[in-house]
C-alpha cells in the first residue's frame, strides 16, 4: 500500500495508559509521517515498548486518541489493519516465532492477510531470498541462532509489505555480523519506522528525527551532525546537545 508523501501514518493525541493503577504513558502525543524514521530513546522502564504496543492495540489506551492510516482506532477489529500496515518487530525474537519451520513462520503473516497457501509460501520464499536467507526455509525455528531468529522475524514482518516498521531494540543480543546485516537491510528499505533502541550507532545510521521518553512522557530530542573524516548522524537528547 502507498500513501501520499508526507501523509500522517500514525498519530497519538494526549494518550494516557495505566496498568494496575500505575501510569505508564502520560499525555503522549506523536506523529509519524510517510518517510519518517523516528528514534525513540530513553531509560529502561520509561514506556518505550508500551508506546509501540499502544500504537498496535496490544495495549489499550486509558484515554486519548490513537489514529492510524487516517482512522481513529478503538476496538481490536480496528487495530487488525494497523498490525498489518504497521508491522511490529518484538524485542525478543522468541516471543515472535511460533511456527515449526522458518518458511511456515514467514508465510504466517501473508496467510493471515488472506492469501492462499501457495501465494503465501511464494511470498515467504521471495522475502527470504531478498534477505539472502532462502537456505533457512526448512530449518526448525527453535534451533536457529539468535541472529538468525532476529532476521527470520524481520522476514516475517517484511512479508506483509507494511508501510511502517515498529522496531523494538532491533539489535538486541546480536553479534556484530548480524547487526551489520540487519542494518544493511533496514537502511535499504523505503519504509517509515519507529526505532526504539539504546544502540546509538544504529540510530545514527537509521533515524531522521528523534524523541526521548522520560518518566512516561515524550520530549523533543535533537539530531545533530558532527564533522568527522566521514560524516555520521548522531542523536543527542536533552542537555547532551547544548
Amino acid at each position: 500500500m502507498s500513501a501520499t508523501e508526507g501523509a500522517a501514518f500514525i498519530e497519538l493525541e494526549n494518550v494516557y495508559v495505566e496498568r494496575a493503577g500505575v501510569r505508564v504513558l502520560d499525555n503522549v502525543s506523536l506523529t509519524l509521517r510517510a518517510g519518517d524514521r523516528l528514534a525513540v530513546v530513553g531509560a529502561n522502564g520509561a514506556g518505550k515498548t508500551t508506546l509501540l504496543r499502544t500504537i498496535t492495540g496490544l495495549q489499550k489506551a486509558t484515554s486519548g486518541t490513537v489514529r492510524a492510516f487516517g482512522r481513529v482506532r478503538r476496538t481490536q477489529e480496528d487495530f487488525r489493519e494497523v498490525r498489518i500496515r504497521a508491522a511490529y518487530l518484538f524485542q525478543d525474537a522468541d516471543d515472535q516465532l511460533f511456527c515449526p519451520t522458518v518458511l511456515e513462520d514467514v508465510a504466517f503473516g501473508p496467510l493471515n492477510m488472506g492469501l492462499n497457501e501457495q501465494a503465501a509460501l511464494e511470498k515467504a520464499n521471495a522475502t527470504l531470498a531478498f534477505l539472502g536467507m532462502e537456505h533457512l526455509g526448512e530449518r526448525i525455528t527453535r534451533r536457529l541462532s539468535g541472529g538468525e531468529k532476529r532476521l527470520v522475524c524481520l522476514a516475517g514482518v517484511l512479508a506483509m509489505e507494511p508501510d511502517v516498521l515498529l522496531l523494538d531494540e532491533p539489535t538486541n543480543s546480536l553479534d556484530a555480523k548480524h547487526v551489520e546485516k540487519l542494518m544493511t537491510v533496514l537502511s535499504s528499505l523505503d519504509k517509515s519506522m519507529i526505532i526504539v533502541s539504546h544502540d546509538r550507532p544504529i540510530l545514527d545510521r537509521l533515524a531522521t528525527r528523534a524523541v526521548r521518553m522520560k518518566d512516561c512522557r515524550l520530549e523533543p530530542a535533537v539530531l545533530h551532525r558532527h564533522p568527522h573524516v566521514h560524516e555520521h548522524l548522531h542523536v543527542h537528547v536533552g542537555e547532551d546537545h547544548a
